[in-house]
Parts: structure tokens; C-alpha cells; sequence
């Protein structure tokens, strides 16, 4: 494993991250607009009060592709109904956001996961929420409330989490992963995420 900030050769990697969390915190900013601005629980993300949820420490870590774990594997529902595993997902880069509605920062960074889905549809690039509390009534107000077109697993039960063991620590919400191509995760994201840090993580996975 090779974190983004300690990696042989981190340093251009760091300037990296760091000028896509600079312009990552500006986007940030310009998109908290409607509903997500107005939003109480979003406000108190922004505030950093901590409430109704296990904060993550912000932390990015990517991981080299020869010391990558072997592929996740997992099968899932959606709220739709659909059934999907991890093999399905083989051959594009996948983006996993675990969440639920009364998480603040979720709430935050919402605007943010839907923009980078629109922008990386074309390429091919597919996202999937993951709601590890929610009835599907309140998962489908929050997604309908911020306007996400991505879909999201039923993950009440925890086995989408559990196949996630070790790289998404229970409790821990909001947390993103990358997947590689070949359902390797690639980079994570541990607490609320920011614009240009995920984008240019995606970007990586998705040139090699």
C-alpha cells in the first residue's frame, strides 16, 4: 500500500492532490447552491460539528498498482430492484460512495459526486452509491432532493460493506473508494471528499 502523501516519487503526486483540493475547495463552494446550501445538516458538515456521524479524517490514500488487494467481490441490490456484483463492474473504472441521509458531510459532497459523474459518464466511468442505514422511501428523497442520477445498493444488511473490510471502517461515513479496472480499489477517499482531490484520483485509475 503506498499512501498519496508518502509514496517514492510523492512529492509531484502531492503537489497534485493539493492543487486539485485547492481548486476542489473552490468548486466546493460555487456548488453549494439550492437545496444543499440551504441544507441544515450540510451547514453543520460545514461547520465541523461532527453530529449523527463518525467523521473521517479527510485522509487520501492511493495504492500502488502492484501491491493492490485482489478484486472486491460482492453482489448487491439496488433500490430499484436491480441486482449487481462486482464482477459486473470489471473492465470501468467504478467510483463507491458509502452513505446515508442524515449524514452531514453526505449532504455536502452530494452536489460534488454528482457533477463528477455527469463530467465522467462518457468516459465510461460508472459511480454507485452505497446507503448502509436508509429505508428506500429516505434514500429516495435524499437522492431526488440533490438530484443524483447515479444509482445506490440497499447495503442494510452490511454485505457490500463487509467485502469492503479494511478499506471502509465501519461507522466511517462518508468514505470513497476507486476502483480500478480490474475491481481493485485503487485510492480512498476517508471522510468528505473534495472536487478536484476525487477527480484527479479517477483520472489516474482510469490512464492506466
Amino acid at each position: 500500500m503506498t499512501d498519496a502523501l508518502n509514496a517514492p516519487g510523492g512529492l509531484s503526486r502531492r503537489r497534485l492532490l493539493t492543487a486539485a483540493g485547492a481548486l476542489g475547495a473552490v468548486g466546493l463552494a460555487a456548488a453549494l447552491s439550492g437545496c444543499a446550501a440551504d441544507d441544515p445538516l450540510a451547514q453543520q458538515a460545514r461547520a465541523g460539528d461532527n453530529k449523527n456521524y463518525v467523521a473521517g479524517d479527510g485522509s487520501v490514500t492511493e495504492y500502488a498498482k502492484d501491491t493492490r488487494k485482489p478484486p472486491v467481490d460482492f453482489t448487491g441490490v439496488l433500490y430499484d430492484g436491480t441486482k449487481l456484483g462486482s464482477k459486473d463492474l470489471v473492465g470501468h473504472v467504478t467510483v463507491l460512495n458509502f452513505w446515508f441521509a442524515a449524514c452531514a458531510p453526505c449532504r455536502v459532497e452530494a452536489p460534488e459526486l454528482e457533477a463528477l459523474h455527469t463530467e465522467f459518464k462518457p468516459q465510461g466511468i460508472v459511480f454507485y452509491g452505497v446507503n448502509l442505514r436508509d429505508e428506500q422511501g429516505t434514500a429516495e428523497a435524499f437522492e431526488q432532493s440533490f438530484k443524483l442520477t447515479y444509482p445506490s445498493f440497499n447495503d442494510k444488511d452490511g454485505q457490500v460493506l463487509l467485502a469492503m473490510s479494511g478499506m471502509v471502517p465501519p461507522g466511517a461515513v462518508p468514505t470513497t473508494l476507486v476502483l480500478d479496472k480490474q475491481g481493485r480499489v485503487a485510492s480512498r477517499v476517508l471522510g468528505q471528499l473534495e472536487r478536484g482531490t476525487l477527480k484527479t484520483l479517477i483520472t489516474s485509475a482510469a490512464a492506466e
